[in-house]
């Protein structure tokens, strides 16, 4: 089997070339960004299929963006995977409180996740917030039990945890409560999708406006 020599500069190029005509499903174009870039990280075509985006949310992604919302992610990989370069461009921040020490003693005293002990401190924020979810169904669990209650409504959530306990339902419940979002339905997902659905929508921003990558 012969090696494709491609220069390193324009290996993501001759990829989403690849994915670009294997692809066999019809991406409408506003979408296709982000389904392309996820498709990307994963090598996973059904990623074509399961990606669910609500009404306007990548116009109203980008809108966010342009403020220089908050992205809050439910791990620190998540976070690590997010371009700061492209964050900074647009006046951006991202955080993760997960390690922090506040919220472990939190989830211990009152019996709960980090994920979900984590939501709650961004609910105290009092700010504007991309919430994205890569790897906790309680983060997305927990986020739908404020939204319902009115006490906390990101602008926009990103709904990619993986696994087998709660996942699927935590992201249907999600899609159900009407909150903006983009979604990877099914068990699968990943710290690796939800950053890379960031990382497409940053770019997006960066193409509207201009900017080089």
């Amino acid at each position: 089997m012969n090696l494709e020599y491609v220069l390193p500069a324009d290996i993501e190029k001759r990829s989403f070339e690849i994915i670009e005509s294997e692809l066999v499903t019809a991406i409408p174009p506003e979408i296709k960004p982000v389904v392309i870039r996820a498709i990307h990280t994963t090598a996973d075509f059904d990623y074509a299929e399961n990606l669910y985006f609500s009404e306007n949310v990548i116009e109203k992604a980008l809108q966010l963006l342009d403020s220089g919302v908050l992205i809050v992610t439910d791990t620190n990989m998540a976070k690590a995977g997010i371009n700061k370069a492209a964050l900074a461009r647009h006046g951006c921040g991202c955080e993760c409180f997960m390690a922090d020490e506040d919220i472990v003693r939190t989830a211990k005293a009152n019996g709960t996740t980090r994920a979900a002990a984590s939501v709650d401190k961004t609910a105290e924020l009092g700010r504007p917030v991309i919430y994205a979810v890569g790897n906790a169904p309680t983060a997305l669990v927990r986020l739908c039990e404020h939204i319902s209650a009115g006490s906390f409504v990101p602008e926009l959530i990103i709904g990619a945890p993986v696994g087998f306990v709660n996942v699927v339902q935590s992201k249907e419940m999600l899609i159900d409560s009407g909150v903006p979002c983009i979604v990877a339905r099914g068990r699968k997902g990943g710290s690796n999708v939800a950053a890379a659905i960031c990382n497409a929508l940053l770019y997006m921003l960066d193409d509207k406006k201009g900017f080089k990558k």
